[in-house]
C-alpha cells in the first residue's frame, strides 16, 4: 500500500476500483506534530511582504489582460466564435480568479504578512471583490480547522450519519441523481453555504456568515462581521451602477461568468480535499486535533496546481501549518512525506474520475466495524442506503 492508500489496479480488477482504495491508518500516529515540524526548512515559515505581494500583482495582472482581450475582441467576433469565446473567457479567467481568492485565504491565516492589520487589509479587499464575507468567513474556516474531522464541531462539508439522511437521498443516489447533486453543489453550494450554512456545522438556530448576531459568531467578533459585509454590499452596489450604465449582459459576462468558475472550484477544491473513502472522521470519544487534521488529501490539479497557488496538492501540511506562506508549501510538503509515511494521503485520481467516485461512495458516514459489539468514535464513509 502506498502512501497515498491506493494499491495497484491489475487489468482484470480495473473495474473494481473502490475494493483497492485502503483505509488509512485512524489509530494515534507514533510521532508528533513537533516531530513533523522538525522536518521542515525554518525559511518555509517565513512569510515575505515582498514575495506575497508579488502574486497578488502577477495574478491581477493576468486578469487585466483577460479582461482587456474580452472588453476590446470578444465583440468583434463573428457570432459563432464568440459563443465560444465568452466561456473560454469565463473558464481562464476564473482560473486565475481563484489564485487571487487563495491569496485572500492565505490572509486570513495570517499566512501573507508578519503585520495581521496588513493581512486583514489585502484579504478583506480581494475577498470583497470576489463578494466572499471576509471576516465571516475567515472565523468559520479557522473554526474548521481547529475542528476537521470531528462530526460534531467541524464547519464544513460535515458527513451525515444514515440515520441523518433525508428521505431523498434513496432517490439521489443513481447516476442522474448524482449528476444533478455535484451541478448544484457545483453552481449554488458556495452562496447556499454562505447564506444558509447548507453542508455545514449543524446549530440550533439559523446560521448565515452575513448574519453578525449568528451562531457562527462570538461577542467580539461581530463588529468585524459587520465590516465584511460593508466590504460586500460596497461591491455589489458597484456592480449595479455598472449594470446601469454599460448594461446587464455586461456585468453578467464579463464578472459573473468568471465569479461561478471561482466558486465552483473552491467548492470542488475543498470537497475533494476532505471527501473520500480512505478517510476517517471521528466523534467526540476519538477525535483530537491531530488526527483530525491528517484526514485530509492532497490532489493534483495539473498545471492548475500552480495556478491554485498550490492550495491543492499541500493541503495536508496547510492543516498541519496553517501560518506557512503557500510558497513554501511545496518544499514542506517534501519533507514532511517520510515522516508522516502511511498517515499522508495523495490521489493522483484524474479528477473529473474522483468527482464521480466520491459522488457515488461518500453518501454517509457509519461507524467502524472492526469489533462489533465495541463503542467506537471512527467512521468511514458508506454508500448502500
Amino acid at each position: 500500500m502506498g502512501a497515498g492508500g491506493r494499491m495497484p489496479v491489475s487489468p482484470g480488477t480495473k473495474n473494481l476500483e473502490r475494493n483497492v482504495i485502503s483505509r488509512v491508518p485512524h489509530s494515534k500516529p507514533p510521532f508528533t506534530l513537533g516531530d513533523v515540524k522538525k522536518a521542515i526548512p525554518p525559511h518555509c515559515f517565513k512569510r515575505s511582504v515582498i514575495r506575497s505581494f508579488s502574486y497578488v500583482l502577477y495574478d491581477l495582472a493576468i486578469a487585466s489582460l483577460f479582461f482587456y482581450l474580452a472588453t476590446t475582441y470578444i465583440s468583434i467576433l463573428p457570432r459563432p466564435l464568440s459563443y465560444l469565446a465568452w466561456p473560454l473567457y469565463w473558464i481562464c479567467q476564473g482560473c486565475i480568479l481563484t489564485g487571487v481568492w487563495v491569496v485572500a485565504h492565505e490572509c486570513g491565516h495570517h499566512a501573507f504578512s508578519d503585520y495581521q492589520w496588513l493581512d486583514d487589509t489585502v484579504g478583506l479587499i480581494l475577498h470583497s471583490v470576489l463578494l466572499v464575507p471576509y471576516f465571516s468567513w475567515k472565523y468559520s474556516h479557522r473554526r474548521h480547522h481547529s475542528n476537521t474531522g470531528s462530526l460534531e464541531r467541524d464547519e464544513v462539508f460535515v458527513p451525515k450519519l444514515k440515520s441523518g439522511m433525508g428521505w431523498h437521498a434513496k432517490y439521489l443516489n443513481n447516476p442522474p441523481g448524482r449528476l444533478l447533486t455535484v451541478f448544484i453543489t457545483l453552481t449554488l453550494g458556495w452562496p447556499l453555504y454562505l447564506l444558509f450554512n447548507v453542508s455545514g456545522r449543524h446549530y440550533d438556530r439559523f446560521a448565515c456568515h452575513f448574519d453578525p448576531y449568528g451562531p457562527i459568531y462570538s461577542d467580539r467578533e461581530r463588529l468585524q462581521i459587520y465590516i465584511s459585509d460593508a466590504g460586500v454590499l460596497a461591491v455589489f452596489c458597484g456592480l449595479c451602477r455598472l449594470a446601469a450604465v454599460k448594461g446587464l449582459t455586461w456585468v453578467v459576462c464579463l464578472y459573473g461568468g468568471p465569479l461561478m468558475v471561482v466558486n465552483g472550484f473552491l467548492v470542488l477544491i475543498t470537497w475533494l480535499q476532505h471527501t473520500h473513502p480512505a478517510l476517517p472522521h471521528y466523534d467526540s470519544l476519538e477525535w483530537d486535533w491531530f488526527r483530525g487534521a491528517l484526514s485530509t488529501v492532497d490532489r493534483s490539479y495539473g498545471i492548475l496546481d500552480k495556478v491554485f497557488h498550490n492550495i491543492t496538492d499541500t493541503h495536508v501540511a496547510h492543516h498541519l501549518f496553517s501560518t506557512m506562506p503557500h510558497y513554501h508549501a511545496t518544499e514542506a510538503t517534501k519533507a514532511i512525506r517520510p515522516i508522516l509515511g502511511e498517515y499522508y494521503q495523495f490521489d493522483r485520481t484524474p479528477v473529473v474520475k474522483a468527482i464521480w467516485r466520491e459522488a457515488r461512495e461518500c453518501i454517509y458516514v457509519e461507524a467502524d466495524e472492526s469489533e462489533p459489539g465495541k463503542r467506537v468514535g471512527v467512521f468511514w464513509y458508506k454508500n448502500k442506503l
